[in-house]
């Protein structure tokens, strides 16, 4: 038995998670996750890594979904409550799917997919109860899970991660982040996505703490949520920290104090999946008197870096490698040993998944000698790794120079006037590329007045040549901005 299911049932009466329909046990989930795994095998002894895609909202039956799917054998594939009908077909052909689960609601979703692409589709009442049915032994070398990249630079790949990648991922968090069973944590992530599915809800279910199911994010619903309970743990991305902290800002004093008090007794706060503006660190530390925690990590790996949850949490960084995981900084294929020079972030450990499914080739690309590549750049600073960008899209190379998009991104933030921005490079015949920036912003700022502002924090260099004022920035389901879609506004 998987250790997620072996460790549930030592506690069967503790309350496991709460959704908007009750609160439930790890009991219930067991017996749930067993009914569903029975009705799937059927007269089959073993799904045998058939890959099942479901469409359910985080919730109760979500859990019983998933943990099914894993016993009976299968490969489980969280399809996002908000991808479009493309993407929901890519998915399903790229996977070559062999049954959708959805709850009613999702079945409206995916019934036109369901006929057109010939895959069978049922609703959670539709799973027959079939208890006495038994079920495979599952190793951990298995295949578990199939995650679809969010795309933000290339078309989402598949990556397969084996119940061994899943369990090296929740073990080293749990470790490093001193989960107990006494915490309680609020989720408010998508659950087609690590972060969510790893660090919300799967850590928290592997120790016998407790998950608030709230949906999807929404500040008044979360703010009245952390004010009505004592919760210890919390985790969002910096969309929502931007949300909560105008929130927070408007209320009146009697409600701030109450709010503050709440965010102020967690014991953790995290934030990830994009960069954290370290003038968001700052604020959010001014409002709550919590210092952010700021971890690094990506679909083919889980969480690789992470700040101390006991010790210096530094704005602008992602701190030193969790329990379990190899990291080095690598250019051209030579590790760099010294401080202050960037290079390739690589990592190696049993949380690195199994390959991109049914691309043999992009696998073997995406390793150098045992060490996955992960496309990010970042240097070693006083012992911490800071991440400079993507090498794709937030790493700019003009004149001769490598530019971070992040640290410009950083810079501009601190401009009153500027909610959000994203820098971005775009070709240019002389320069080979130049800096250029997207923003949001409560006045119409002129490209003059931004380089000026700018020259006070950064070399010339660095400083924007191109400007567009956008009432929103395009962002992925996880709240983190399209560069792509940034650099064809140029």
């Amino acid at each position: 038995m998987l250790s997620i299911f072996k460790n549930a049932e030592q506690y069967p009466d503790r309350v496991a998670l709460r959704d908007k329909t009750g609160s439930y046990t790890y009991k219930d989930i067991v017996k749930a996750s067993n009914r569903t795994a029975s009705s799937l095998v059927g007269n089959d002894s073993d799904l045998k890594e058939q890959r099942i895609g479901f469409l359910i909202p985080p919730s109760f039956e979500y859990v019983s979904i998933l943990w099914g799917i894993w016993k009976a054998g299968g490969i489980g594939i969280p399809l996002s409550l908000s991808a479009t009908e493309l993407e929901l077909t890519h998915y399903l052909e790229d996977s070559k799917i062999s049954l959708l689960i959805s709850d009613k609601e999702g079945s409206e979703t995916l019934k036109k997919l369901s006929i057109d692409l010939k895959i069978p589709l049922i609703t959670t009442d539709e799973l027959q109860n079939n208890e006495d049915v038994s079920l495979p032994e599952i190793g951990v070398e298995r295949r578990a899970m199939i995650l679809y990249t969010s795309g933000t630079t290339n078309k989402p790949k598949g990556v397969v991660s084996t119940h061994g990648n899943i369990e090296a991922q929740i073990s080293s968090l749990v470790k490093a982040w001193e989960w107990k069973e006494s915490d309680q944590i609020p989720l408010i992530l998508p659950l087609h996505h690590i972060h969510g599915i790893i660090n919300s809800l799967s850590c928290p279910l592997w120790i016998g703490a407790k998950v608030d199911i709230l949906g999807a994010f929404e500040v008044e619903k979360v703010v009245r949520a952390v004010c009505e309970n004592s919760y210890t743990v919390f985790t969002a991305v910096p969309t929502i920290y931007f949300s909560l902290i105008d929130k927070l800002e408007s209320m009146n004093k009697k409600e701030l104090d109450l709010t503050k008090e709440k965010f102020k007794a967690m014991r953790l706060m995290m934030s990830g999946s994009a960069a954290l503006a370290p003038e968001i660190h700052k604020k959010w530390s001014e409002l709550t008197g919590q210092a952010l925690l700021e971890r690094y990590g990506m679909t083919e790996i889980g969480m690789a870096l992470s700040n101390p949850l006991n010790g210096e949490k530094r704005p602008g960084s992602v701190g030193q490698a969790l329990p379990k995981v190899e990291i080095c900084l690598m250019e051209e294929n030579k590790v760099i040993t010294e401080e202050n020079i960037p290079g390739e972030i690589m990592i190696k450990g049993p949380q690195v998944f199994l390959e991109y499914w049914n691309q043999e080739r992009t696998t073997e690309n995406s390793f150098f000698e045992g060490w996955f590549k992960t496309g990010d750049v970042a240097e070693l600073v006083d012992g911490y790794y800071k991440i400079l960008g993507r090498d794709s899209v937030d790493i700019i190379k003009s004149g001769g120079y490598k530019i971070s998009a992040l640290e410009i991104e950083d810079v501009l933030l601190r401009h009153p006037m500027i909610k959000e921005c994203a820098v971005v490079g775009i070709a240019d015949q002389k320069w080979g590329e130049v800096v250029a920036v997207a923003l949001c912003s409560s006045e119409n700022l002129t490209l003059e007045e931004i380089q000026t502002w700018s020259l006070d924090f950064l070399s010339d260099y660095k400083t924007p040549r191109n400007l567009k004022i956008l009432e929103e920035l395009p962002k992925n389901a996880m709240g983190k901005v399209v560069k792509p879609e940034i650099k064809k506004l140029f």
